[in-house]
Parts: C-alpha cells; sequence; structure tokens
C-alpha cells in the first residue's frame, strides 16, 4: 500500500512539473478552446477573434522567453530537464528556444493577417484555430524525445496545414493545391510511421536516448551492412527522414510545395515557408544525434547519412535555384526559393553528422559541430524576418494590385517606397549580401561545411554546389528589383498606396532585423553558441 501510494506521489509531482514546462502549448491549446466558443457565446462573439488570437500568442512568447532566461541565466527559477512527460518531450534550451521562436513567428504572421484582412470575421475562428494548431505540432517536433511524439508533431503540423491552403473559398487553384498536398502528405505521412514502427520494434523502445543504445548493441552484433537487421536500421532510418524531408521540401521531396504556395494565400505561404522549417529542422538535429555514437557501427550509419544528407542538401539547392528562373508568379518564385534555402540549411545538418561521427572526430571536430549548430539556428533566425518579410509585402501589394505576377510589379518603386525598400533588403539578404544578415548566415553555413570538408572530400563538392547556387540566385532575385525600380509603370495599371502607419511601420519592422542581423552578428550568434553547446554536451 505504501508503495503504491508513493508511486501515485511521484506520478503527480511528475504531472505537476511537466505541465508546468508545457505550460506555452497550454495557454496556446486554450487560445484555441476560447476561439471556438466564439461561435457559441454572443457576449465571446462580439470580441474580435484576432484580437484573442494575438492575446495567446504573446502569452506563449511572454512565457518562452522567461523559460528561455531563466535556463541561461545562472541560477534560474528553472533548470533544464533531460525530459518531461515519462520521457516523451525534451526541454532544454535548444527546444525553449525553438518554441520561443515559434511563438514570436506567430505573433508576426498573426499580425500580417490583421493588417492584410485574411481572414474575414466570419471565418476567423476556423482559420486562427488551424494556425494555432499547427504551431504547436511544430513546438512539440522541436521538444520531442519519442518516436511516438516525432510522429505526433509533424501530423498536428501537417493537416491543419492541409486546410489552410485551401482556405481561400471559391477559388479551383486553391482547392487543387490543397488535395495536392493532402495526397502527398499522407504518403509521406505512411512511409514515415512505417520506418517509425520498424525502429521501435527492432529496439524495443520508442524513446530517442534508448533507441541509441540499443541500436549500438544490434549494431554491434552484426556483420556490418550485410546483416539484414543492420540494412533494415538503415532503412527505417531513410523512411523517417522522408517525412521530414517532405515538411522541408527537399528535393525529390519538394513537389508539393510551389503549388501549395501558389494556391494558397500569402500570409499562408509565408508561415509554411517559415514555421514548418523551424520545426523539421529542430526535429532532424534531434533525431540525428539520437545515433550519439556509443559504438563504431552506428556512428558509421550517422557518418553515412551526414555524406547522403550533403549531396542532397546540394541538389536541392540547385533545383530550387534552377527552376526559380522561369516563373513569373511571385509566390511561385518564393516557392522555389524556400526550396533552395532548404537545400543550404541541410548542408548546415550534414556537416555536423559528418564532423561529429567521423572516425577521427577529436577536439577540433566537437568545436566545429557547434559551429554547425549555431550556423543553422543563426540562419534560420535571419529568414524568419527575411521570407516572412517577402510573403508579407506580396501579400500587400495583392491587396491593392490584386495580382500576384512579377510583370504587375512593374514601376512600384515610385508607388509605395516602402514596400519596396523593405523588399530590397529581404532580397539583398536571400542572396546572400553584405552587410545584410543572410549574407553572415550563409557564411556560417559554408564555414561548417568547409570545416567537414577535412574529413571527406564530398564535402568538397557540396561546398562548392552551395557557392555557385548563391550566384545562380542572384539572376532571378535581381529580377524582382529590376520589375519595381528600372521597368516603368504602365498606363492605367492600378495604383498602390499605403500610409506609413500601420502597414509601413509592420514591414520596417520585419525587414529592419535583417539589416540589425548582419550589422551586430556577434550579440546573437554568442547565444546560439551556448545553446549548442549544451546540446551537444547531452547527446
Amino acid at each position: 500500500m505504501h508503495d503504491i501510494g508513493s508511486l501515485v506521489d511521484q506520478l503527480v509531482e511528475s504531472t505537476r512539473t511537466s505541465v508546468g514546462l508545457f505550460a506555452p502549448e497550454l495557454v496556446l491549446s486554450g487560445t484555441i478552446v476560447v476561439m471556438l466558443l466564439c461561435r457559441i457565446l454572443p457576449l465571446v462573439w462580439r470580441v474580435p477573434t484576432q484580437w484573442i488570437a494575438l492575446a495567446g500568442a504573446f502569452t506563449a512568447f511572454a512565457w518562452t522567453l522567461y523559460q528561455f532566461d531563466q535556463l541561461v541565466a545562472p541560477g534560474g527559477s528553472f533548470e533544464a530537464k533531460s525530459s518531461f512527460f515519462t520521457g516523451l518531450l525534451k526541454f532544454d534550451e535548444f527546444s525553449t528556444f525553438f518554441r520561443m521562436f515559434l511563438s514570436l513567428f506567430l505573433i508576426l504572421t498573426i499580425t500580417l493577417t490583421v493588417l492584410t484582412g485574411i481572414p474575414d470575421r466570419e471565418d476567423a475562428p476556423d482559420f486562427y484555430t488551424l494556425l494555432i494548431g499547427a504551431t504547436i505540432g511544430m513546438m512539440i517536433m522541436a521538444s520531442a524525445n519519442h518516436l511516438l511524439m516525432v510522429f505526433v508533431g509533424v501530423e498536428m503540423t501537417s493537416v491543419p496545414s492541409y486546410a489552410m491552403v485551401g482556405f481561400l473559398k471559391g477559388r479551383r487553384q486553391s482547392s487543387e493545391a490543397a488535395l495536392k498536398y493532402v495526397v502527398y502528405g499522407a504518403g509521406a505521412a505512411g512511409v514515415m510511421l512505417y520506418g517509425i514502427s520498424l525502429l521501435a520494434g527492432l529496439t524495443g523502445t520508442g524513446s530517442l536516448p534508448d533507441m541509441a543504445e540499443r541500436l549500438s548493441m544490434i549494431v554491434a552484433q552484426g556483420k556490418g551492412i550485410s546483416d539484414p537487421t543492420n540494412r533494415t536500421i538503415v532503412l527505417a532510418s531513410l523512411m523517417v527522414l522522408v517525412g521530414l524531408a517532405f515538411k522541408l521540401s527537399v528535393f525529390p521531396f519538394h513537389f508539393w510545395c510551389p503549388d501549395a504556395f501558389e494556391g494558397a494565400a500569402a500570409e499562408v505561404a509565408g508561415f509554411l515557408s517559415v514555421a514548418s522549417k523551424a520545426g523539421a529542422f529542430a526535429l532532424l538535429v534531434r533525431f540525428g544525434l539520437a545515433f550519439s555514437g556509443h559504438s563504431k557501427e552506428v556512428s558509421s550509419i550517422a557518418f553515412a547519412l551526414g555524406i547522403g544528407l550533403g549531396v542532397l542538401g546540394a541538389a536541392t539547392a540547385t533545383f530550387g535555384n534552377l527552376s526559380a528562373y522561369g516563373q513569373s508568379n511571385m509566390k511561385r518564385l518564393l516557392a522555389y526559393s524556400t526550396i533552395a534555402h532548404a537545400g543550404y540549411m541541410l548542408m548546415s545538418v550534414s556537416a555536423l553528422l559528418v564532423l561529429r561521427f567521423s572516425k577521427h572526430a577529436g577536439t577540433e571536430a566537437e568545436a566545429a559541430s557547434l559551429s554547425c549548430i549555431e550556423g543553422l539556428m543563426y540562419y534560420l533566425f535571419v529568414y524568419l524576418f527575411m521570407n516572412l518579410g517577402a510573403f508579407a509585402i506580396v501579400a500587400l501589394i495583392r491587396n491593392q494590385i490584386f495580382s500576384e505576377e512579377l510583370d504587375d510589379y512593374n514601376g512600384l518603386g515610385t508607388q509605395c517606397p516602402v514596400l519596396c525598400f523593405g523588399m530590397t533588403i529581404c532580397v539583398f539578404s536571400l542572396i546572400g549580401l553584405p552587410p545584410m544578415g543572410g549574407f553572415f548566415a550563409k557564411f556560417a553555413i559554408f564555414y561548417s561545411v568547409f570545416k567537414a570538408t577535412s574529413v571527406h572530400w564530398v564535402m568538397w563538392f557540396v561546398l562548392g554546389a552551395g557557392a555557385i547556387n548563391t550566384v545562380f540566385s542572384l539572376f532571378y532575385y535581381i529580377r524582382i528589383l529590376k520589375a519595381m525600380y528600372v521597368k516603368p509603370r504602365p498606363d492605367g495599371a492600378r495604383k498602390v498606396n499605403y500610409d506609413l502607419m500601420p502597414v509601413g511601420v509592420f514591414v520596417l519592422m520585419i525587414c529592419l532585423p535583417v539589416l540589425g542581423l548582419g550589422l551586430f552578428p556577434s550579440e546573437f550568434t554568442k547565444t546560439f553558441n551556448d545553446i549548442a553547446k549544451v546540446l551537444l554536451t547531452r547527446n
């Protein structure tokens, strides 16, 4: 009886602690409930839904900011827990940063929808429910410590995304895009789930840390890649990566991205282009580090995986940049740009696995591994502002000229100088020109890959592909600025007229941080380096 009582006490205490750590997600879940009640309670119906959504997003951001501050501060009230909710999720500086990142991005996205008027009052509760629900899924992806939560996080992100892509009612293109996204997404989810079931069945556990230890024992007993069990482990890992590659729109799993972005509203496309990348890359890093090198055999699998991801990243960047050349629609052009940037960021994960799981890994390799994670986090942080800024300007211009075709941007530089100035900052950063944040983000990525060239010659190919693709991208990005500033405005074309308040201020608020991140990169990289140290030390 005493044993049962102590078990109950431990369960209650563990649940209480876990709920406190899970507070940001619970706040967002409560916000969804309140918004759904808007359709039932007449009193709540009078409150605009976007303000309820903003209040929930601000509260979640403030809580994650507090958690992060307490984690990094010496003697803070929060201590990094290895896991919570019986090991399903992880609470550390890495996961808390991404939860904070996603909360901030949610605030900016909701603010954008308020300015553009999408959705309208009638559809707002449904739209913001989907938006916040997808964000919760991405937060779970960033904190996942168990194969079950890997799948739950990916699906919680995917299902609302399908509906948001087709949210524009009465548009055939939007409905077709959503249907394609659903069909491809269901296929990718099925492959991923099968891979998860294989890994869990082979290792007898779903916990990522325990899985690493079990894999070490299984692989050590085998005979290399000729052993059927080892081949099954490799196959299962690749199947899980298929699901993540789909979320990242990595070649050849990118096919949904251009159609979905073109069919969806620019606000939704901007959200999917950044938020899903952040959640998926956080999960990819966690999954990659699960092969924590307990044995040479497991390390060799992770090393080969890193080489493969590097080649895949180079192919993705090349395909995205080359395909963007022939695009005349701004959302399709930015969709292929998103694919290319996913390739660049994948190179950083590749360099991390190659350096960390090399046979000759030592102190120098450990330091280089830190730079890989630091570079990825810095890239994502810059990417938040420069990509959301580009999609936000597309949405704001669309509301004035009712078009998203590049030819209809001719001569806009004189009509909406603030919007075009913001687009110029975003475009220069997307290319990677100094002193924009995108330049230092790409430099950090390429520096990581350069460090990995000392380990394997294939990384020279990856580095060369990244450098050449940066040059490739210059030509199609410049087409946007050429249309805005060089080409004349056609007679009879719709005029763009925006007040500085609030639209101009919002655009500057998103775009100027891109310049600030480029001028003062060291202010942020130190924090990212500290987070990377904690992550690698505990894995």
